[in-house]
């Protein structure tokens, strides 16, 4: 089953690197663009008998090795479903 994970910085984290990404659409023209916010994307195959098996094991991946919980947050998806953000 797979399952997508998208991990971002907390909104109270300070994005250099979306800051430095602004900063250059501002330069290139696009000044209606107020802020980016940077991340990461992962997509895990996982053997799993239910979306929620699935969804349980991909939750315990993503706080164990793919966030930092003390600045990143994140969100799951399981097969087209929409699931859960973590703080």
């Amino acid at each position: 089953m797979k399952v997508r994970v998208f991990v971002t910085l907390k909104p109270s984290v300070f994005d250099p690197q979306g800051h430095t990404i602004v900063e250059a659409l501002h330069t290139l023209g696009y000044r209606d663009v107020q802020d980016v916010r940077q991340g990461k994307y992962f997509e895990l195959e996982i053997d799993a008998g239910s979306p929620d098996a699935a969804r349980a094991r991909a939750d315990e991946i993503a706080r164990t090795l793919l966030a930092n919980p003390v600045i990143e947050g994140y969100r799951l998806e399981v097969a087209g479903a929409a699931a859960g953000v973590a703080p």
